[in-house]
């Protein structure tokens, strides 16, 4: 019985592959090995005459037989289906079709840079959940219910089906800033660590030409013992001068942030003008500004259970689409969220 199969299944997939564009003799093998009183059927009618012991793997084999001679079959009228439909003809000299290949987001590619630039600097990346407590978001950042400072960060609350015991009193909202992972992380590790946050926060601003209730932030973070704020200047200046340039100076300006004291804002020379404040990028003013940063403010260890006597540390947060509009000159943060391949492409 194995040698008749054998025989079968060569005389099958050779007769099958020979009629290989004729819809005719495909059907005509096909009731010659599947039909009624096909070979394939007369095989399976003479397993009564087959020893007892040996029909198991006789009726195995021949199963096996029909699965290849089917699938051969499909598979070539599958072919000949898609030439029928190519109007009867396939010249196989005609190039393929070209796929487009996608590529990174600008603001992917932006945030792998920043990162990048960090990661070399001894920061590790931590990540956190945008939907948020308004302990992590605000409180153990230093801003209070009542502080005005608060209606800066404000943000959308949300309802919550969380209904334990210990969360029953907690407001739930998406994140304002990325500061709350900083908090998270604090709670969990101990000095001294360098770390950066990146992702999505939300803000109810209205839309426009460059904000978003939507965007993303990159925040830093650096404790241990001895920190100072020249470290922060040092740590800002190659960052800026990798991303945007060997020759781009900054200036750092008195500011204020809840969770930093002493608190900057830092801007860089124009990227446009170099600087001259000859362009209507910069105002004329010869400066952009890119970021916030400063020195942790002590409240903020006191939160985390670290003693601020004994530690110091640095923080600094960046717009990740602001930092993308000023380094591909765009004009206009909706271009990010539009999904306009023609936009897309040019990255």
């Amino acid at each position: 019985m194995k040698e008749k199969i054998d025989e079968i299944t060569q005389e099958a997939l050779k007769e099958i592959e020979s009629a290989k564009g004729d819809r005719a003799s495909l059907e005509a093998a096909r009731v010659k090995y599947l039909g009624r009183k096909g070979m394939i059927t007369e095989l399976f009618k003479s397993m009564a005459q087959v020893d007892p012991a040996e029909r198991p793997e006789a009726g195995r084999l021949i199963n096996i037989l029909k699965d290849n001679v089917t699938k051969a079959l499909d598979d070539q009228l599958l072919s000949l289906a898609k030439v029928e439909e190519a109007g009867g003809r396939l010249d196989i000299t005609l190039p393929g079709i070209s796929r487009r290949l996608g590529k990174k987001h600008p603001i992917t590619k932006t945030i792998d840079e920043i990162l990048g630039i960090f990661i070399s600097l001894g920061f590790r990346v931590v990540e956190g959940p945008e939907i948020e407590t308004e302990y992590y978001n605000f409180e153990a950042l230093n801003i209070p219910l009542e502080h005005p400072s608060r209606d800066a960060f404000d943000t959308f609350y949300i309802e919550t089906v969380d209904r334990r015991p210990e969360t029953v009193d907690q407001k739930y909202l998406l994140r304002s800033h990325t500061s709350p992972v900083q908090i998270r992380f604090m709670e969990k590790n101990k000095p001294p660590f360098s770390i950066v946050v990146p992702g999505k926060v939300y803000r109810p601003d209205a839309t426009d030409a460059s904000h978003s209730f939507m965007f993303h932030q990159v925040e830093g973070l650096a404790v241990g013992d001895n920190i100072r704020f020249s470290d922060l200047k040092g740590i800002l200046s190659i960052f800026a001068r990798r991303i945007f340039g060997s020759k781009t100076r900054l200036r750092f300006r008195p500011s204020f942030f809840p969770f930093t004291e002493p608190s900057a804002e830092v801007d860089i020379s124009c990227i446009i003008c170099k600087g001259q404040g000859k362009c209507s990028v910069c105002g004329g003013k010869g400066w952009l500004e890119i970021l916030g940063a400063g020195m942790v403010n002590p409240r903020v260890f006191e939160n985390v259970g670290y003693d601020s006597e004994k530690i110091t540390g640095l923080a600094f947060g960046m717009g990740v689409e602001r930092i993308a509009m000023l380094k591909y000159g765009i004009d206009d943060i909706r271009l990010f969220f539009e999904n306009d391949i023609r936009f897309l492409r040019q990255f």
